[in-house]
């Protein structure tokens, strides 16, 4: 079995849109410290609200 350039490159491009995918998910915003759901004294299920920071709505939400 042989493997031309051409492949190569293919599988090369691929991988690295793929792995850009990936790394670019997520949540923009400051890690929580390990005691502020604790000290809340909430819902510790409810996320803390950080100061200046707008909930932007995502369609899949209701999944979560």
């Amino acid at each position: 079995m042989q493997i031309n350039m051409p492949h190569i490159i293919r599988l090369t491009v691929v991988l690295s849109v793929i792995g850009l995918a990936v790394v670019g998910c997520g949540r923009k915003g400051e890690l929580d410290p390990p005691s502020a759901a604790a000290t809340k004294g909430g819902d510790v299920n409810k996320p803390a609200k950080q100061p200046g920071t707008e909930d932007k709505k995502f369609f899949l939400d209701p999944l979560l």
